[in-house]
């Protein structure tokens, strides 16, 4: 776990992440190297095992932060995810508080929540359970995605709901829920965007966003967004691999 991870966070640094999508603990550890902040590691879209998860992260070890992103906001999955030693998790579609105060009361040991206790990598396989039993509620990272119009409208009373870390706006899903699908640039989803931004910044609440390119990441760092994702670790693949090809031919 990275330790000072959730510090820089709620300092409101800047934090620059990719998302990781391939079962592939090689590819992780190499971006690893490249000193990004956090991985983004996708367990809703993709073929993620929670195997290959635990691998990817024993993989890329301290050098950058771990959040994974739970297929669900089910207490099932979380827990089993947070028994992988991340740094933290991601919970996709947040909507109401409702769904908020599920989320945290499944992350956290009693009293605060109901989370069950194991035995797995984040608490060394046993031989540190009482420790981590002991800061682990204080240590977990929790990530909000705001990513439909209805919970644009919600994200007063969403973010009034204490125990989370910080918001992250995801474009793509949001242009989709307002009958714009795919243009994150369209007037009327940068205004939704702009919306939660100005709550989540009046109350001091760390925002990011998930960028496809560095233009758009430069924008979002520039508008005052610090978690930021930027690409797909497939899209670094295939851009560069493109890229390569190209030059190649032109001559």
């Amino acid at each position: 776990m990275v330790v000072n991870f959730k510090q820089r966070l709620n300092q409101l640094e800047t934090l620059i992440g990719v998302v990781i999508t391939l079962p592939c603990s090689e590819t992780a550890e190499a971006l690893s190297k490249l000193e990004f902040d956090w991985f983004w590691i996708d367990m809703e879209h993709g073929v993620l095992s929670l195997e290959t998860v635990q691998l990817i992260m024993q993989a890329t070890g301290d050098r950058c932060a771990n959040l994974v992103r739970v297929p669900g906001n089910d207490s099932i999955w979380i827990k089993r995810v947070l028994d992988t030693g991340c740094d933290g998790i991601i919970v996709p579609h947040v909507m109401t508080p409702e769904e908020v105060k599920y989320a945290l009361d499944a992350c956290l040991y009693p009293p605060q929540g109901s989370r069950s206790v194991g035995s797995g990598r984040a608490q060394n396989y046993g031989m540190s359970s009482q420790e981590y039993l002991k800061t682990a509620n204080e240590k977990i990272v929790v990530v909000l995605q705001i990513e439909h119009i209805d919970a644009v409208k919600n994200i007063e009373s969403i973010i009034d709901v204490p125990g989370f870390d910080a918001i992250i706006v995801g474009p793509f899903d949001l242009s989709a829920s307002m009958g714009l699908i795919g243009q994150v640039n369209h007037p009327d989803v940068q205004k939704a965007i702009g919306s939660v931004q100005e709550a989540c910044l009046h109350k001091k609440i760390p925002i990011g966003i998930f960028t496809a390119d560095t233009q758009n990441a430069l924008s979002a760092k520039k508008a005052g967004f610090s978690l930021i994702g930027v690409g797909v670790d497939t899209m670094y693949l295939w851009r560069a691999a493109k890229q390569t090809l190209e030059e190649i031919n032109s001559i």
